[in-house]
């Protein structure tokens, strides 16, 4: 007799969870955005400090990293906070490279001048994808940052080359899905996070639990990813229009 959960039933399987955007929800930063996934909600905001890290003195060039971190109640339970333990967890370690290497990938570091923009990306409610959130949300408050930063003088070009967005995708119950909620996150045979521009991959991070995955399926991943991200930027552009996307 199968336990599992039934396949998600109230949404198709190449539709994304209900999407909200909302843009300049903190006042101090640069640019700031509070991004919702379905019952995942991350706050991203982006820090502009007129400085370079130690291994880029003596050069022009800027830097855009991030950092990446749970409230201790984002889960069903609460969690220790990373810094009473004085050390991150190599998820957390991992999850903040990747969202750097990915607003690194679309930026004209030479064009920032010596400034570093630090992406904060907090999440306040977990139910996975929480990782493909910060990286959609992040960008877009690093859109914001450098619109202010152009409006401001303080660089004289735009940075950033490409737009940017993530989603994940997964087999489930030998079904592809879009857009995996940790439920179905949990019981899948594949799962796989895509980090998009608009002129092309950034990086896939894709693992087969139980058995290896034809190229062919995996390709079907592709497929709903390409389309997912597809929606996210549409998403992105109505909030740096409006303030607010919903989708």
């Amino acid at each position: 007799m199968n336990t599992q959960p039934l396949l998600r039933q109230q949404r198709a399987a190449d539709a994304l969870r209900p999407l909200r955007i909302e843009t300049d929800v903190n006042r101090y930063a640069e640019g700031s955005v509070l991004i919702s996934f379905g019952h995942t909600r991350v706050l991203c905001t982006a820090s502009v400090e007129a400085k370079q890290p130690p291994f880029l003195r003596h050069t022009e060039q800027g830097w855009v990293t991030a950092e990446y971190g749970m409230l201790p109640r984002a889960t069903h339970t609460r969690g220790n906070r990373e810094a009473a333990r004085g050390k991150q967890e190599g998820r957390t370690v991992e999850i903040q490279r990747l969202i750097g290497r990915s607003l690194r990938a679309v930026t004209h570091l030479d064009a920032l001048g010596r400034h570093t923009i630090t992406i904060d990306c907090d999440v306040l409610q977990a139910d996975g994808g929480t990782r493909t959130a910060a990286i959609t949300g992040g960008w877009l408050a690093l859109r914001l940052a450098v619109n202010r930063m152009l409006g401001e003088g303080s660089i004289d070009e735009d940075p950033l080359h490409g737009q940017l967005a993530a989603i994940s995708c997964g087999i489930v119950q030998e079904q592809p899905l879009l857009d995996l909620e940790y439920s179905e996150d949990s019981q899948a045979t594949m799962d796989a996070n895509f980090v998009i521009s608009d002129q092309g991959m950034i990086e896939v991070q894709a693992t087969a639990e139980e058995r290896p995955v034809p190229w062919e399926t995996f390709m079907q991943l592709k497929t709903l990813a390409d389309q997912g991200v597809q929606q996210l930027m549409e998403a992105q552009n109505a909030a740096l229009d409006n303030g607010v996307a919903v989708a």
